[in-house]
């Protein structure tokens, strides 16, 4: 948040290309503060972020994750002779050298804007999520021999027993009373513990490997070029070492959704499966090289998985009190439930 003489202020803190003009408002997004910022004396646009602490523990581990990460990709985007400023983000150092600068105790973070591209809010078309899904498999690919070490920025994320931890200690809490309205769909949660925690009994051994994964792979995070190719995948805030199955569950959970992620209207809310087989296609295009048998076995698994999860978080952030979503009223963690709870139900009828 600022005003914008504060938010110019923080723009002036990065080693930008020319004067800051102004910073404007870009997007609504669930957890960070994302601003655009003009340039008096030059074209180059530059995005500005204040980082959710409160989700975000560790902005600095995280910013070098970025960094690493984008290093990695622009040089395999080179050697294929793709363009790195375009295919990959890049992040602008503060003037003092850090990957942030922190102004009244936030943190904000800056990167190149890539211009001329095209974004989606959901996938319209089966060629779409083709491509979609080629692009995310390309991602995966080129990370697939990145070796280096990353910041858990998100302990227990996507974990599902340290989900299940924060869930009964949230119904036993109960802090605004809520509980007692909503027990048809903690039921709902409770019914699919145990086939979760037999899931990921598969992560916990090994038997499902670690890998490099965005874990936030929705198409809102990806920039398409003007032909619908996958042209940069965007919002590398989440990325772990973790089972690419969880990218794979996401992106299905987004990218075959008939209806919007918070929709009220459940007759609109199903899974297309068309736009399933369409992803799965493009995923494997890519994704093929690398996969052990084990993760092409459940890879249908984890979009049932990864709704879920996304059932059970609206649902308990409800309970909470809404701490962790933004909400734009007071049930809308519980439209976004109910929503993610048909979906889920679709999901179920058509892949099990």
């Amino acid at each position: 948040m600022g005003t914008g003489t504060q938010l110019l202020e923080i723009a002036r803190s990065f080693q930008l290309e020319g004067t800051p003009l102004r910073v404007d408002n870009l997007g609504d997004g669930f957890i960070n503060d994302t601003y655009i910022i003009k340039m008096a004396d030059s074209p180059v646009k530059y995005i500005l972020q204040r980082k959710n602490t409160n989700i975000f523990k560790d902005v600095p581990g995280m910013m070098n994750n970025i960094q690493a990460i984008t290093r990695h990709l622009k040089k395999k985007i080179s050697a294929a002779g793709g363009d790195p400023m375009r295919e990959a983000l890049t992040v602008v150092p503060a003037k003092d050298g850090k990957l942030y600068h922190v102004h009244d105790g936030e943190y904000w973070c800056v990167t190149v804007f890539i211009s001329d591209s095209v974004s989606y809010d959901k996938a319209d078309t089966p060629l779409l999520a083709e491509r979609g899904g080629r692009g995310i498999g390309r991602f995966q690919a080129m990370l697939s021999d990145f070796d280096q070490p990353l910041v858990d920025t998100l302990p227990g994320f996507h974990n599902i027993s340290f989900r299940y931890g924060q869930w009964d200690e949230t119904l036993d809490r109960n802090p605004v009373h809520r509980a007692g309205s909503v027990r048809d769909l903690i039921a709902e949660i409770e019914a699919r513990r145990s086939e979760m925690l037999e899931f990921y009994k598969l992560v916990e051994t090994g038997q499902i490997p670690l890998r490099v994964t965005h874990n936030d792979t929705k198409i809102a995070n990806m920039l398409f070029d003007h032909d619908g190719n996958v042209l940069c995948v965007l919002d590398l805030d989440t990325v772990l070492k973790a089972p690419c199955l969880y990218d794979f569950g996401d992106s299905i959970r987004s990218y075959t959704n008939t209806g919007a992620e918070d929709d009220p209207n459940l007759d609109n809310v199903s899974m297309s499966r068309e736009m399933y087989d369409a992803f799965l296609r493009g995923y494997l295009s890519e994704a093929d090289s690398f996969l052990t048998d084990t993760e092409r076995r459940w890879l249908p698994f984890s979009a049932r998985y990864i709704t879920y999860e996304q059932v059970l978080r609206f649902l308990m952030d409800y309970i909470d009190g809404d701490k962790y979503y933004k909400v734009k009223y007071p049930e809308h963690n519980l439209v976004r439930t109910r929503a993610q709870l048909k979906l889920l139900r679709s999901i179920e009828s058509q892949l099990f």
